[in-house]
């Protein structure tokens, strides 16, 4: 166990910081030639054309949980419209291309196809919600703040411009990484602890059809047990071959790609603690809805 929980806090520290400096890197190049005020138009268009446009780019771009976190300072500091990221910020782990092609594979097109109508139309619906509840208020004041670079104003004439604008695109995403660093190293240990430690055939056994609180214990499991998409589906599939209810299934893999631990504190460096509660409601609603559909349903 000890093993386990040091490999995958190896893993998880070596991905996750690539992924944020990756992604990083490649918004602040996506800003430096796409005007803030372009991205505000088009992720804040009316009769909810914003909406919708979040909730697709959420659904082609392969982010899990927490490498959402640079993009969404990103549409922060674009004064992208609030609710629209909201719906990325829940979609985006959810609708990757990789866990709906997983889904196909191990569960079939109908229970892929359910999976993505419940998904969108959830983080659809709360980005509206939260956003009618001026929950933008919960946004700390910083996260709007682009870092200071170093680079200054004379230094930054002449033929060195298109150098030095590299240089501040790699000194804003450092600095950013620095600013989340704690949160980040914090989050994968205490998530790599609960992985190692806590054995698939206890999951199983109280996520049983025979628990009449399955569904919700599963949905809560999720959360802490941070697990890659790709890995999250062939897990899933295990534990229901163990004995796990198929609804249970549905709100475990729905808790634990939509909201990680390591994610939900990364969050501290952005929201205030009511926005962060009413993200973790969001996707624990979320899971637990879905799973009690899916049991009816199928």
């Amino acid at each position: 166990m000890l093993k386990d929980t040091l490999e995958m806090f190896l893993f998880l520290a070596t991905e996750l910081t690539l992924l944020f400096l990756l992604i990083s890197f490649l918004v602040g190049v996506l800003q430096s030639y796409i005007p803030p005020a372009k991205i505000q138009r088009i992720l804040s268009g009316k009769k909810g054309k914003g909406y919708v446009v979040a909730a697709l780019l959420a659904a082609i771009t392969p982010f899990c949980s927490c490498s959402t976190i640079p993009f969404l300072k990103g549409l922060l500091r674009a004064k992208a419209g609030f609710g629209t990221m909201i719906v990325f910020l829940l979609a985006s782990p959810l609708l990757n291309p990789v866990i709906i092609g997983l889904f196909v594979v191990t569960f079939g097109i109908k229970v892929a196809a359910f999976y993505f109508v419940v998904a969108m139309g959830v983080s659809v619906i709360a980005g509206v919600l939260l956003e009618k509840l001026n929950f933008e208020r919960f946004v700390k004041s910083e996260a709007y703040i682009e870092p200071e670079s170093s680079c200054g104003a004379k230094s930054c004439g002449g033929a060195k411009v298109e150098t030095n604008k590299w240089k501040k695109i790699w000194n804003t995403t450092w600095k950013d990484f620095k600013k989340v660093l704690p949160y980040l190293i914090g989050g994968i240990a205490i998530g790599s602890l609960i992985y190692g430690f806590m054995p698939t055939e206890f999951i199983a056994k109280i996520a049983s059809d025979n628990n009449p609180f399955a569904i919700p214990v599963a949905a809560v499991i999720g959360i802490p047990l941070y697990i890659r998409a790709e890995a999250v589906i062939p897990l899933s599939a295990a534990l229901a071959a163990k004995g796990m209810g198929l609804g249970a299934v549905m709100a475990l893999i729905i808790g634990s790609a939509g909201a990680s631990l390591t994610e939900v504190i990364l969050l501290k460096s952005i929201f205030k603690t009511p926005m962060i509660i009413a993200f973790v409601t969001v996707v624990l609603t979320m899971a637990m809805s879905s799973g009690y559909l899916y049991s009816w349903i199928f």
